[in-house]
């Protein structure tokens, strides 16, 4: 028996996006970028995966990028960003919760001149606009916020922050590598300038991903060399990926009704396992701000990862980590004031489309049995 509930890491690859790339690996092999017969099914693969991804989160097409994944596509951004409007300033702002494919990158600008605001959150792990609103400076050149976080799920106010970042000119980004597939998004609605896209947590393959770029902007290329994708990111498109990413995007889609499904599946999983463990659980994130998938929880007086080693059969994740017998938490729930006692016994459980009721009962079971 193996039970996987941790699909915020990364998600197995859709039986209809395998099947939508596997004529790419033999039959479809030219280069998209040449003139002959043998690009014609390419070409036309790359712009049908551009209108499909574009369909999800209501952009047009042309605003759409393909990258390497969700890391490559926030550097593009964060980077270009500050290279282009350092005659406007030099001053980003984020928050304390980011994913190192945002704090990394901003952590990197530093040593050229870049001043970052890292606005803390609340206990729940969600930021106050109002604290974004006072973190703004006259040479604030961009905001980047996660559109939810993929620890304990919390949904933070991208839509708030980004009418406040258009009140004041200000460039505006969210990575939504764990958003996207689970909840609806519009870019229009969010008023974002820049999103962020990973494939491998939407059921597409490991190593493809895009940006979306608001049409009217302008911003430079992240790789240099020939005009791929738009100028913006040279190299000959990963054509088969791009195939498996734009499928994955169409059956989000379709699938976006059936997260409540998830949501209520979670909802009972966090019900019986409070009835297993009465006043021994804390939850982690934000009580109606989450997403539909995520449950991360504290076992309290016990080592998260002693509790994954007594379910080798289960795939989650801990918050904690035990060094030389000091544990240390993540940053996430260090931002959120958890307390190294009350976190080090933390557990996120993430569902997936195909998890079963079957399956969480025997991850309760199992807990009772080997934990009690």
């Amino acid at each position: 028996m193996e039970i996987y509930l941790d699909y915020n890491a990364s998600t197995p690859i859709a039986k209809e996006v395998v099947d939508a790339m596997t004529p790419f690996l033999s039959e479809h092999y030219g280069n998209p970028s040449t003139s002959h017969f043998a690009a014609v099914e390419a070409k036309k693969a790359i712009v049908h995966a551009r209108n499909q991804l574009a369909s999800l989160i209501g952009a047009q097409a042309d605003e759409m990028i393909f990258t390497s994944g969700g890391s490559e596509a926030n550097n593009h951004i964060i980077k270009n960003v500050y290279e282009r409007f350092q005659d406007k300033g030099r001053h980003i702002i984020t928050t304390t919760i980011e994913h190192p494919a945002v704090l990394e990158p901003l952590r990197y600008l530093t040593a050229f001149g870049a001043e970052v605001s890292y606005v803390p959150v609340d206990q729940y792990g969600r930021v106050s606009v109002e604290d974004i609103r006072k973190a703004i400076r006259p040479d604030t050149i961009l905001i980047t916020v996660m559109h939810a976080n993929n620890e304990v799920g919390t949904l933070q106010p991208i839509k708030e922050i980004g009418e406040l970042a258009r009140e004041n000119d200000i460039l505006f980004h969210t990575d939504a590598a764990q958003s996207i597939g689970k909840v609806e998004i519009d870019v229009n609605d969010l008023q974002v300038d820049f999103l962020s896209v990973a494939g491998h947590k939407l059921y597409a393959p490991k190593g493809i991903g895009a940006i979306y770029i608001r049409k009217s902007l302008e911003i430079g290329p992240f790789i240099h060399g020939a005009g791929h994708e738009s100028g913006l990111r040279a190299g000959t498109e990963n054509v088969l990926f791009i195939v498996g990413l734009g499928k994955a995007c169409e059956l989000a889609k379709a699938g976006l009704a059936e997260m409540k499904s998830v949501e209520n599946k979670r909802d009972q999983f966090r019900e019986m396992l409070e009835n297993a463990f009465p006043n021994q659980l804390i939850i982690n994130g934000h009580p109606e701000y989450c997403l539909p998938n995520t449950l991360n929880l504290s076992f309290q007086g016990r080592l998260g990862q002693d509790i994954l080693a007594a379910i080798p059969e289960v795939a989650a994740s801990t918050g904690s980590a035990c060094h030389a017998g000091e544990v240390t938490l993540s940053p996430v729930l260090k931002a959120m004031g958890v307390t190294p006692e009350a976190g080090k016994g933390t557990i996120r459980f993430s569902l997936g489309r195909s998890t079963t009721m079957e399956e969480l009962s025997q991850v309760v079971e199992l807990l009772k049995k080997r934990l009690n």
